[in-house]
């Protein structure tokens, strides 16, 4: 019995050896670690992502509220995208990375209510769009909105035929500066900024044939409807 509590006492000692091995960096050092991979990384990097880059033993999330508060105030900020966090310039500076950016075509009227009702509305399907909008959703429009990875495709609905939903995605929220969907401006607020316009109540099926009025699927110069001059 002696030989078997020393044998256990032998494999405490060693097991707290073989941790003191693993021995987690000081919290400052965690900060430093979590900013170069923040720093370094274009996209969004989340808690899980970072501790897996981390030594043994680290604490991601602790490290990145000490880090937030360290830039407040400072040119750039450490912002929530979703469920990952990414170093972003200071909102009130934006003006300077103006000359930075290119400039790109708007999206057309029916493109953007579209990616409204996804983003209000999420998850929500082809067909509830097309309530909602009063007209049908050309393909070209929802495909487009897919390729730009604003959009993604949710979970099937759980009725006949089991379609397909769709939900705004992690890029959507980090190209409007958003942390998630409930940040979206009100609708009155859309509204009053001309980007949306009252359609027929929803249960207004479109019809056979009918589409969008902004415009066609494609004119005969292959402009998508998604984009307009």
């Amino acid at each position: 019995m002696s030989e078997d509590i020393e044998n256990a006492q032998e494999d405490s000692v060693d097991a707290q050896a073989a941790e003191s091995l693993f021995e987690a960096p000081p919290i400052a050092e965690q900060e430093r670690m979590c900013e170069a991979i923040l720093f370094a990384s274009a996209e969004p990097v989340s808690i899980k992502e970072m501790e897996a880059r981390m030594p043994h033993g680290c604490d991601a999330a602790e490290a990145v509220v000490h880090l937030r508060k360290r830039y407040e105030g400072r040119g750039v900020r450490v912002v929530k995208v979703g469920d990952a966090w990414a170093i972003r310039t200071a909102p009130d500076l934006g003006f300077l990375m103006q000359k930075e950016t290119v400039e790109t075509r708007k999206l057309s009227r029916a493109a953007i209510e579209t990616l409204a009702i996804i983003a209000y509305h999420q998850p929500v399907t082809r067909a509830e769009i097309e309530e909602i909008r009063g007209v049908s959703v050309s393909r070209g429009t929802v495909d487009q909105l897919l390729e730009m990875e604003w959009i993604r495709f949710g979970r099937r609905r759980m009725t006949p035929g089991r379609p397909v939903t769709f939900v705004v995605t992690q890029e959507f929220l980090d190209h409007f500066g958003l942390e998630s969907a409930r940040d979206l401006p009100g609708l009155k607020e859309l509204r009053s900024a001309g980007l949306l316009e009252n359609r027929p109540p929803p249960g207004t099926m479109p019809q056979m044939g009918e589409g969008d009025e902004d415009a066609e699927e494609e004119t005969e110069e292959g402009q998508s409807e998604l984009f307009e001059d």
